[in-house]
């Protein structure tokens, strides 16, 4: 069975002028415009389709790619408002549409807001600002260390919220960003620890010696950009370290142990120095 607002893998089942009539099960026959329809299109094939919704609202395919599915999370540029709402472009020739009571703040012409797409009471898609109505605070089915997709969010005075597989808050402490990061932005992110009331907490990073590698690379991009020396060590000031990479000291002594491990930095007195 189709769904509206979504990808669906469909037979061809003939070619017409309009386009290739597509089997899409119990739904019946779908449309794939002409415009769409592949060169050597035959009945037959099977075509990866994008299930949307034409001007009188009946469900018709198309080969265009959205930059989110129904039920997902996206950061989507406004591109007209209106006396009833806003449209954002999200990949289609339709634009999404926004009601006004739908959003949290108003929304501008030209400026872009993470919105969670869903399906109103009419069977329309539309998308909301007001996240917390889809996006649950408690997580269910994760497990400590798995891998997950996020959608950065607003920042709070604890960290950054971010969405988590399009389903679940959680949170990036400050402490534990090793890079800036900005909201609306899609990343791969790891499951840090999942407190007992069910809240998250993230990182950007793979749990154990992973994160000390990757942070690695940060510093070995810094010191390139930095004609090869910076003025800090494994003495300086956990504040000035963190002002610096938004880590703890800690975790750049790790860093900077592994880098010299390998010769590819000197830590002198005032500073570590990249080795050519």
């Amino acid at each position: 069975m189709i769904e509206v607002g979504r990808y669906a893998r469909l037979k061809v089942l003939r070619i017409e002028d309009i386009g290739a009539r597509l089997d899409a099960g119990s739904t019946g026959e779908l449309l794939l415009p002409t415009r769409y329809v592949p060169a050597e299109c035959k009945p037959g094939d099977k075509l990866m389709v994008f299930v949307s919704l034409d001007s009188e609202d009946r469900p018709i395919a198309t080969m265009e790619k959205p930059k989110a599915q129904v039920n997902e999370c996206a950061w989507l540029k406004v591109v007209s408002v209106s006396e009833v709402g806003a449209f954002l472009d999200w990949g289609l020739s339709k634009d999404l549409f926004v009601p006004f009571s739908e959003q949290g703040v108003k929304m501008q012409e030209g400026r872009s807001y993470l919105v969670y797409i869903y399906e109103d009471n009419t069977g329309r898609l539309a998308a909301t600002t007001k996240l917390n109505r889809f996006i649950k605070d408690k997580a269910e089915g994760l497990a400590d260390n798995e891998e997950v997709s996020l959608i950065i969010g607003d920042t709070t005075d604890l960290g950054v919220k971010a969405v988590i597989n399009h389903q679940f808050w959680g949170l990036l402490y400050h402490d534990q960003l090793f890079k800036p990061v900005r909201k609306g932005q899609s990343h791969a992110g790891y499951v840090r620890r999942i407190r007992q009331d069910g809240k998250v907490e993230l990182s950007l990073y793979q749990p154990g010696y992973g994160k000390v590698s990757e942070f690695a690379e940060s510093i070995i991009d810094s010191l390139k950009a930095s004609n090869g020396f910076l003025p800090l060590n494994d003495k300086s000031a956990p504040e000035a370290i963190y002002s610096t990479f938004n880590v703890s000291k800690g975790v750049f002594k790790q860093a900077i142990g592994a880098l010299y491990k390998k010769h590819l930095i000197l830590i002198e007195k005032d500073g570590i120095r990249l080795i050519e």
